[in-house]
């Protein structure tokens, strides 16, 4: 037996070395001589460089995986917004001082070659952060797994603005080619869609009617230390016949390229507008493209080394990341029944002890269904077997008639997702209780040990010690560096927050963070804020239960309190959004023009100018999150109770000692709990309050009636004060506020403008402001990604890590 070295981590290059090395890959890689090399150039040979230096463990980590027979994990996941990987591959391969010494020696400057690179486009949101976190934490505990994915070409959309409106243009993160990247050609699945199924002695023969070809591009997933990697499997859509020649000669230029375009439609786009049946069909048809070249390449890796499929159980576990891959249910079954011939409760039992579904939300919008006709047109023999699923189902609990999969004529995913998950599990203690006690609540009853709950969490490699390097600085020279594979440590910084000392280290540093910021990124929006100002941040997805809404009116109502007293002792504080809105989600987009509009007043308001200013800078991607987190004092985590699964921005901030203005939603509830309650800004609702609030008639209006900031505030909105004077701009915005509120932004904004008041009281003592975000990173170690990944390795996946021979 072969006996792999696990990396030593003394054995690190040198300076020297690394600069050798970056030369060869300009000279025989770009074909370019120092003289003449660009950013992107030099940009291009380090990546080839580190991906080098990441295939010695990526390929040592998979050979002991085959070799120990271990268990392996497949997380399937529509969303993986990495960001940029050069800066996290330093940080990971621990070549951070050598490098910072090899690019000094070469003339180079470190963040104009970081700002080079693009960020890969795959992801929107909190859903694909976790997924990349959870990808990066797997190689760093040393489980062997494999991310599958798809490889968008535009992504979701870059974002600007054009007169205060959200404009959604292409991303173009691939027009330059991907260091990272291994195309497998080799490795490439046939998809098929619609069709017709036929029964061919006693056994189901699906003939689809069009194909297309996954092909594999792999990334490799560094993990802290270098000493394991994992990959990330991104799948591209190809033709299965690229070219039609006959229709080219006869003069049909156009038309001959169709099945390529047709194809290749299925990977350009992240979640494509569904408010059209033809947007429908494209998402459901990503969503299967997805989920079929992932088990058909999981099923062949399988049966490579193992041959038998009562082992499936045994020798992987694959996790669903919402309800977007949960056609993996009856994927797997017509793969192991039509391609493998196994019955139907034999296929149902390894199917449901292979498959796991982690729920993300609350929201039934957001719980996919699709409808019979669309389901059955498109993947006709899926429609077949689902409705299997769900009498078989049905005979085997005796559920109410009101429970299933298929109801009124609607497939719904979430209920098939669980029905053949092994394991369902929440993502914050809240959330999971919610789960059990409504969205599933019926199913819960019928199977009441399957949900179960694991907070999520972040790495603190990338949100930390890649983020915050200042910061980073001031951590290790109190207790170490430990903390970073670790994140309990962060509790021997407790003794520090009564430190004098260390808190003026913590204020310098992030006033180093803010004054870069105020320097760069929002100096290019014109915005000049005093370093001493609270930075107010609030990034995230743009969706009326996040109450970005809410945030901006509370801005208008001091807005216009500091005009009645331009004299009073009012704190600085300079108010930052970020977050895209879903180009269908019209009342999304309308926020960001109020907050556009209201910022463009307040912005040229000399009265106020030195105590409020609004920022929107557009595009928000992982790359600013890296730049605005570090900067923040003020978390904004202001969901409605009840709503928000769990969070993973609130985390970030956390971790870089923003403290925390928030709900008692989500992971809020943990955080709040660790930190300690005098450390958390609460105000508002809780979930069962604000089910109670928004259930009562009239509740809207008559929390208007009684708030004099916000009546006021929504008058000056409807006075077009922020509008050029055109008063019916924003009608629909206000009408919702007014009579219907279903996120009850009325119905908190009392108590939210006062918790804001208690913000400015607590921030015009600078040494209890920095005791307080001392304690807040002190405490913060729970929502490492690292113990959550444990958490799913132990509870739900049932494997253990990897060891690499010595």
């Amino acid at each position: 037996m072969i006996i792999f070295k696990r990396p030593v981590l003394t054995q690190f290059p040198s300076a020297q070395d690394l600069h050798d090395r970056i030369l060869h890959h300009l000279t025989r890689g770009q074909g370019r001589s120092p003289e003449t090399a660009s950013i992107s150039d030099w940009r291009m040979a380090i990546s080839h460089l580190l991906r080098e230096m990441m295939t010695d463990p990526l390929m040592a980590a998979q050979r002991a995986t085959q070799e120990q027979g271990a268990k392996r994990v497949y997380y399937l996941s529509m969303e993986f917004l990495i960001g940029r990987t050069l800066g996290d591959a330093i940080i990971n391969l621990r070549l951070d001082g050598a490098m910072d010494e090899a690019l000094a020696m070469l003339g180079l400057d470190k963040r104009e070659l970081l700002e080079d690179e693009p960020d890969a486009a795959l992801g929107n949101g909190g859903l694909g952060r976790l997924a990349a976190c959870f990808m990066e934490s797997l190689s760093s505990l040393q489980c062997p797994a494999m991310g599958h994915g798809i490889r968008y070409e535009h992504g979701l959309f870059r974002q600007r603005f054009d007169s205060g409106q959200q404009v959604e243009i292409a991303e173009d993160w691939l027009d330059r080619p991907n260091p990272w990247e291994f195309p497998r050609a080799d490795d490439s699945s046939r998809i098929g869609f619609k069709g017709h199924v036929e029964e061919v002695d006693g056994r189901a023969v699906w003939h689809p009617g069009e194909t297309v070809i996954a092909r594999a591009h792999d990334l490799p997933v560094i993990g802290w230390n270098g000493g394991w990697a994992n990959t990330l499997r991104l799948w591209g859509a190809h033709p299965a016949v690229p070219f039609d020649l006959h229709r080219f000669n006869a003069g049909d230029h156009i038309g001959a390229a169709e099945p390529e375009v047709l194809a290749r439609t299925l990977s350009r786009v992240l979640y494509p507008d569904d408010t059209t049946e033809a947007g429908k069909e494209l998402r459901l048809c990503q969503e299967y493209f997805l989920t079929a070249a992932a088990l058909q390449d999981i099923l062949r890796r399988f049966l490579s080394e193992h041959g038998d499929l009562r082992l499936l159980p045994e020798k992987l576990a694959i996790q669903l990341n919402d309800t977007h891959p949960a056609i993996a249910g009856p994927e797997l079954m017509r793969l192991l029944m039509d391609e493998h011939g196994l019955g139907f409760d034999k296929a149902r039992n390894l199917a449901r002890g292979t498959l796991n579904y982690t729920n993300h939300t609350l929201l039934p919008e957001a719980l996919e269904t699709w409808s019979t006709w669309l389901m059955g047109r498109v993947l006709p023999r899926h429609m077949q077997i689902i409705e299997m699923i769900d009498a078989d189902h049905r005979a085997s609990t005796g559920r109410p008639d009101h429970v299933g999969i298929v109801r009124h004529d609607q497939v719904h995913m979430g209920e098939l997702a669980f029905i053949m998950a092994g394991k369902v599990n929440g993502v914050s203690a809240l959330h999971t209780d919610l789960v059990r006690d409504t969205v599933f609540a019926d199913l819960h009853k019928l199977h009441p040990d399957r949900i179960v709950n694991q907070t999520n969490g972040v790495t603190p490699r990338r949100w930390m010690r890649l983020a915050n390097p200042v910061l980073v600085r001031l951590i290790d020279e109190s207790i170490g560096t430990g903390w970073t594979a670790d994140l309990d440590q962060l509790r021997g910084l407790e003794p520090f927050a009564e430190d004098p000392a260390f808190r003026e280290g913590l204020r310098a540093a992030k006033r180093c963070n803010k004054l870069w910021l105020a320097d760069h990124l929002l100096g290019d929006l014109g915005v000049k804020p005093d370093p001493e100002a609270i930075f107010d941040v609030q990034v995230k997805r743009i969706h009326e239960y996040k109450r970005q809404l809410m945030n901006i009116l509370e801005a208008i109502a001091l807005w216009r309190r500091i005009h009645d007293d331009p004299n009073g002792d009012w704190v600085p504080r300079v108010k930052i959004f970020g977050g895209k809105a879903a180009p269908g989600y019209w009342l999304a987009k309308t926020v960001i023009r109020l907050i556009n509009d209201v910022a463009a007043t307040i912005n040229n308001d000399p009265v106020t100018g030195k105590f409020l200013q609004i920022a929107y800078p557009p595009n928000y991607n992982v790359s600013m999150a890296e730049k605005l987190i570090p900067a923040a004092d003020l978390s904004e985590q202001i969901s409605t109770a009840g709503k928000e699964a769990s969070g993973t921005g609130n985390m970030k901030f956390t971790m870089n000692g923003a403290l925390t203005i928030g709900t008692l939603d989500g992971a809020n509830v943990e955080i709040r709990e660790h930190v300690g309650a005098g450390n958390f800004f609460l105000f508002g609702l809780t979930a069962a309050e604000a089910g109670a609030e928004a259930a009562r008639p009239g509740h809207a209006r008559a929390a208007i009636e009684a708030s004099e900031d916000l009546r006021a505030a929504l008058q000056m909105v409807a006075e077009g004060r922020f509008s050029g004077g055109q008063g019916d701009a924003y009608f629909e915005l206000l009408d919702r506020t007014w009579n219907d509120d279903p996120f009850l932004v009325a119905s908190d904004f009392d108590a939210y403008f006062a918790a804001q008041r208690r913000v400015d009281a607590a921030y015009r003592d600078p040494a209890e402001w920095d005791r307080m975000a001392a304690l807040n990173i002190a405490r913060s170690g729970y929502f490492s990604s690292d113990r959550t990944i444990r958490g799913y390795m132990a509870d739900i996946w049932r494997v253990d890590p990897v060891g690499i021979g010595e």
